[in-house]
């Protein structure tokens, strides 16, 4: 008789056991390396650490790190605290994708100045949003080193000016994703700089955007959404609230923007009624919507809205004048609708209620906080919708 083979994970050959690795979590595979020396090899392998960002304290020097995470294949970096300079890092991982420097204060002009000196044709993420120092002198190394530089995040870097996005329009040329929040000094004239339409022809522009954030630009008027309308043809996804100068007309203008998916408009005081119409009857095919906190909108809206913008997956409507007519009208007609937030709308009743839950059947979370006129009755409705997952109900009492 053979002797019976033992087969345990030990046998497994080194591609088989990176692979299984590569389903482990971060602290996981860190783990397994430190088993034996067979484990150790597989763990190496790149395939087990593929996607995975490193999160890294650079407190003191380590000079096991750098070459641990090159011989990992990892591409991606976040810097929770930096006390070394930011060039001791692009130095050593000269192949970076992705650079996260969210949130480090001691990030200045300087320091990117000496980071970047060379092009750096890997990097195609940086998020420098939080990083107060900056200013558009490190937006003229970004524009100058980084030109393959698809997602830049610079929300909360106040500093910033119109100057740093005519830069970005020279030297950014592949740039799909830019945050600007809060980024107080950009004006209409920056949004004119991103679309190239102020360098009479010249193929220059962030044209490529898909993807743009200016919450909270207080400077930004109508102007900036014509400019948009005109220049940034392929924009999908943007972000206007809280900023108060958008009006009516500016929404006129961007109802032609054919790529356009999702417009965030909360807590834009100048939107009502008839800048809803705009979009309702420009043949955008929105699936996010969020009028919220616009104390203009009301059932009017909601009736362009079901006339119009018939594909809207997510809308948004906290705290605005909308009664139950206005939540009938949209049942009815936004059959695709998944997520519906009518929290503070103080109007709504049972009558809404009992209309969403009849003809919105793929809901899958709603907003009800401070809706106090909804009864046992209404929520039991609700209740019945077989996809629904989120529930708010935030002061209700009844």
């Amino acid at each position: 008789m053979k002797d019976s083979i033992e087969l345990t994970i030990h046998c497994l050959f080194p591609e088989v056991l990176a692979l299984i690795f590569s389903y482990l979590d971060v602290r996981d595979k860190g783990r397994v390396v430190q088993v034996c020396t067979k484990w150790r090899d597989a763990g190496y392998n790149r395939l087990v650490w593929r996607g995975v960002q490193a999160r890294l304290q650079l407190r003191r020097s380590n000079p096991y790190l750098f070459p641990s995470l090159a011989k990992r294949g990892i591409r991606k970096i976040r810097i929770l605290s930096l006390k070394k300079s930011l060039s001791y890092v692009i130095q050593n991982l000269p192949n970076t994708e992705s650079l996260n420097l969210k949130g480090c204060f001691n990030v200045t002009d300087s320091g990117i100045g000496h980071a970047f000196t060379k092009c750096l044709p890997s990097l195609t993420v940086l998020d420098l949003s939080l990083c107060k120092q900056i200013t558009d002198s490190s937006l003229e190394k970004i524009s100058e080193f980084l030109q393959n530089l698809e997602y830049l995040d610079l929300a909360g870097c106040c500093n910033i000016t119109n100057t740093g996005l005519l830069l970005c329009s020279w030297g950014l040329p592949k740039l799909k994703h830019l945050n600007l929040r809060s980024c107080r000094h950009i004006s209409d004239t920056g949004i004119l700089h991103l679309t190239g339409l102020s360098n009479n022809g010249k193929r220059i522009g962030n044209k490529n955007l898909t993807t743009l954030c200016l919450q909270d630009c207080q400077k930004i008027t109508d102007n900036a959404l014509r400019h948009i309308s005109k220049g940034l043809l392929n924009l999908e996804c943007l972000n206007l609230s809280f900023c108060g100068g958008i009006t009516e007309a500016g929404l006129s203008h961007i109802a032609s923007l054919r790529s356009l998916r999702e417009l965030n408009l909360r807590s834009c005081e100048g939107v009502n009624d008839e800048g809803i119409a705009h979009l309702s009857v420009g043949g955008l095919n929105l699936v996010f919507l969020d009028v919220s906190f616009c104390d203009k909108i009301s059932d009017n809206a909601l009736n362009h809205v079901s006339n119009g913008l018939n594909h809207l997956q997510n809308l948004g409507l906290n705290s605005s004048r909308i009664t139950d007519e206005g939540l009938c009208k949209i049942s009815k007609h936004l059959r695709e609708l998944r997520v519906l937030k009518i929290g503070q709308c103080t109007q709504i009743t049972d009558r809404a209620i009992e209309s969403i839950a009849f003809h919105l059947t793929s809901i899958t979370s709603i907003d009800l906080y401070g809706c106090t006129n909804v009864t046992k009755h209404g929520l039991e409705k609700l209740m019945s919708l077989p996809k629904l997952r989120v529930l708010n109900l935030g002061l209700w009492q009844k």
